[in-house]
């Protein structure tokens, strides 16, 4: 049974706690690897002990997990947690492989469709990569979902780059032969893909953010991200979230969490433009535009984000390269070098980071050369981020630019489950090289981090980090192959990308990530020691303690 508390956690003075296991991982090498308790007052570590050491603390609160090994708090340095929270609302789990057909697919759909009020929207998460994962090799089409109804819109969103609708969605949507799609949308180039006659086929792509989809009011929303919080991310021994904002209702909703002690874990906002805002001036005066009234310890807006270009599954990456079966075209980048510069010198005036996504090795190497025009990314914690650098490395000499740029790569270990082995695909030959090359990454000195991108369509285990660093160390790919085994990390290496390497990413390795004296008691304990199991056990690896900012969370 898992019990759930709230404590109201002290800045600096309070009740001692001894925290006791088996062992404790603290993440810093230089660390001795005696210790079996921690020591915590308030919401920091005090020290490390040994058992003897504990029986000195006659008044501390004694919480012994026996032969449990303690870690410090994962940290997720970019997710969308409110999009997956958003899930629980309105939408129908299409994924694979539970819906390994087209037709299981359509059951879920019209199972879920007899709940719903007349001219309701009928959404369904599907994976990313759908149509590789299904039976049938295929995305369902349009008529596929018309045998569904035909009288109700139905939008499946395979992963949040590709849509299939259709027929009356297609209709609410305003899409016809005569529809021309706008030149951006917030995730990439949108598109709306047509027939032989001109007709959409009910395909559309990085269009999710202009479609009419539902959405939950203020109430829903703020019960969906408190519950969503806790079971995609608390269970698994997340503390701190690197969150890729989604809606400013959202953000106030965090907001409230904290000031009613009901936050779990630690939000470092990253204000997505356009998106959350639309404007970068709006982004540089964010105090006018949304309410955050709670402790920055446990809400912080932390930067912006933009997309320089979008997503392999949409064939919308901008790469070095053609893609499969369209000669000359390689993607585009999503903006001007112009407005690039401006985003870059505004983010440097407001103390904030930036964080661009750039799937594509030539969107990196364009955002590194125009990043190097502007004088180079600046150090700390406003140093700017690549999201997805280093997932797809067919040229070394892209790190080269990163290293000259000054930024810092965010990779995201579970897509080397999720779609690393369709990247030849999309690309040929060329997306056979440099997949997820970590071993080659640490030993020419780079410090990586793990992170979940869960958005709609993840993998059920995306938010377990144990299921990333799985990943790091086995290196399987959803269909049970492998890739490029010899680019595997170590148990230890894993660990840290997905804990003190993380943290530094946002400029809090000297806050959290590591069990050390001083920092932010962010504490979990899991059952078993993860070097001494088998590799296939740290996949579903759950922790049965989490303390959070000094609260327990979980104890079980």
């Amino acid at each position: 049974m898992t019990e759930m508390t709230h404590e109201v956690a002290s800045s600096g003075t309070g009740v001692d706690r001894v925290i006791l296991g088996g062992r404790v991982l603290t993440m810093d090498v230089n660390a001795s690897s005696s210790w079996q308790g921690v020591l915590v007052r308030g919401d920091r570590i005090i020290k490390l002990m040994t058992r003897d050491d504990a029986s000195r603390y006659e008044t501390a609160e004694i919480i012994d997990l026996g032969d449990a090994t303690i870690m410090p708090g994962f940290v997720d340095v970019h997710a969308h947690s409110e999009v997956v929270c958003r899930t629980a609302y309105k939408t129908v789990d299409c994924r694979a492989p539970e819906c390994g057909t087209i037709k299981s697919v359509q059951e879920a759909l019209a199972a879920a469709e007899r709940d719903l009020d007349d001219g309701e929207w009928l959404v369904g998460q599907a994976n990313l990569f759908f149509d590789r994962k299904l039976e049938e090799g295929r995305l369902p089409t349009r008529e596929e979902l018309d045998a569904v109804s035909t009288t109700r819109p139905i939008a499946l969103r395979a992963g949040g780059h590709i849509t299939v609708l259709n027929s009356k969605g297609l209709e609410v949507a305003g899409i016809d032969r005569n529809y021309k799609a706008p030149e951006k949308s917030i995730t990439g180039p949108p598109e709306v893909v047509r027939d032989a006659e001109g007709n959409p086929t009910g395909v559309v792509k990085e269009m999710d953010s202009l479609l009419p989809l539902p959405s939950p009011n203020s109430t829903q929303l703020r019960e969906a991200i408190r519950e969503g919080l806790r079971k995609y991310f608390t269970e698994y021994g997340v503390t701190t979230i690197g969150e890729i904002s989604e809606t400013i209702d959202g953000l106030e909703c965090m907001n409230d969490l904290a000031e009613a002690g009901e936050l779990p874990t630690s939000m470092r906002i990253y204000l997505w433009s356009p998106g959350t805002l639309e404007s970068l001036d709006r982004v540089k005066n964010w105090r006018d535009h949304i309410r955050l009234t709670a402790s920055e310890r446990d809400i912080r807006i932390q930067g912006l984000k933009l997309f320089s270009d979008g997503g392999f599954s949409a064939k919308s990456a901008a790469v070095n390269c053609c893609y499969v079966g369209h000669p000359g075209f390689s993607g585009n980048i999503a903006f001007d070098r112009y407005f690039l510069k401006r985003a870059f010198l505004m983010t440097q005036e407001a103390g904030l980071q930036m964080a661009v996504h750039a799937n594509g090795d030539r969107a990196q190497e364009w955002l590194c050369k125009m990043t190097i025009k502007s004088g180079g990314s600046p150090k700390g914690r406003t140093r700017m981020r690549i999201e997805h650098a280093g997932n797809l490395l067919p040229d070394r000499r892209t790190a080269d630019l990163w290293a000259e740029a000054g930024i810092i790569p965010v990779p995201q270990p579970v897509f080397l489950y999720t779609f690393g082995e369709y990247f030849p695909d999309y690309l040929g030959d060329y997306g056979a090289i440099g997949r997820f090359p970590f071993r080659s990454l640490l030993d020419q000195g780079w410090r990586l981090s793990g992170s979940s991108d869960v958005w709609i369509g993840s993998e059920r285990s995306a938010t377990n980090p144990f299921f990333g660093i799985w990943c790091c160390v086995k290196r399987q790919t959803y269909a049970g192959n492998f890739i490029d085994k010899h680019e595997a990390v170590t148990l230890d290496e894993a660990l840290r990308m997905h804990t003190i390497d993380a943290a530094y990413v946002m400029g809090e390795e000297d806050e959290k990530g590591s069990i050390t004296p001083g920092k932010v008691a962010d504490i979990i304990a899991v059952p078993c020691d993860p070097h001494a199991v088998d590799i296939d056990v740290l996949r579903d690896l759950k922790p049965d303690f989490v303390m959070a900012r000094g609260r327990v969370l979980i104890r079980r």
